[in-house]
């Protein structure tokens, strides 16, 4: 349980939460320039901002760096790549849409413990290029810094879930911790059988992970069809989710890793 004390944290606007949700229109080469504007006005500056090229696909991952006083390292993703049928707002526009708010939220603390990557991957839809790429190309010593890697993707459909499945149990249990504290909804929803996210190339390396999403059994079908439009989107369940993850990215800040803790999390069969 956490201390309602230990909970200090900078929200962004509501107003502004949906105002960059709703810049979802427009290719991926759209998006990529969008989401590389929106970390612009969050506060993110150019000696920050990286746009990372990719072999593979004509969009590069757009990763802001927020460094703290140490260089252990906690990364935040969500895919801002999307398929062709349907708008793409929830898969995956409400994860990316929400990076630029975490970080001018996390901006604003006094000091930071960790260093924040926030990374807007491409490729996801393709076969995860964008994540793997991203951790393939880290030198050894720096995939070792990363303690968890945060994964958005799908937000909206309802309140915010986990997937508990390719989730390490101490970060499932850190967040259900936080929901509790602020009265917040959360669940867990397994989604085998619905496909991966870029959370995977994480796991492939023993990085802890976790995978917050919205999907139940009842929405999951409107992954890749036209029912992914604005409409599908419940923005006081997306706000909360918002709410929650602003809160719990401020205590994992504060939290060091066990002693020997090792992620036994197991990538998905394909």
């Amino acid at each position: 349980m956490i201390a309602s004390d230990q909970l200090s944290f900078n929200l962004v606007q509501q107003a502004t939460i949906r105002e960059r949700l709703s810049l979802y229109k427009g290719n991926d080469a759209k998006r990529e320039a969008t989401l590389k504007q929106l970390f612009i006005d969050a506060g993110c500056s150019s000696s920050s901002l990286v746009e990372q090229a990719i072999p593979q696909k004509k969009q590069p991952n757009l990763l802001c760096i927020l460094p703290g006083t140490t260089e252990q390292t906690i990364v935040v993703g969500a895919h801002f790549d999307h398929v062709d049928r349907g708008d793409g707002i929830v898969d995956n526009w409400s994860g990316a849409s929400l990076l630029p708010s975490f970080f001018q939220g996390l901006a604003l603390q006094r000091q930071l413990r960790h260093t924040f990557i926030f990374a807007g991957f491409s490729g996801e839809e393709g076969g995860l290029y964008g994540s793997q790429f991203f951790i393939k190309h880290l030198e050894k010593s720096q995939r070792s810094r990363i303690e968890a890697m945060i994964n958005l993707d799908t937000l909206g459909l309802g309140p915010t879930k986990i997937w508990i499945g390719q989730s390490d149990p101490r970060l499932s249990n850190l967040l259900n911790s936080v929901a509790v504290t602020m009265k917040l909804p959360v669940g867990g929803m397994e989604l085998n059988g619905a496909g991966y996210s870029d959370e995977e190339s994480f796991i492939h390396e023993k990085i802890c992970t976790l995978m917050v999403h919205s999907l139940t059994s009842s929405t999951v079908s409107i992954l890749h069809q036209p029912a992914d439009n604005p409409s599908a989107i419940q923005f006081a369940d997306y706000f909360d989710t918002y709410h929650l993850l602003a809160a719990y990215l401020a205590v994992l800040d504060s939290w060091d890793v066990p002693e020997g803790h090792v992620c036994t999390t197991k990538p998905v069969d394909k």
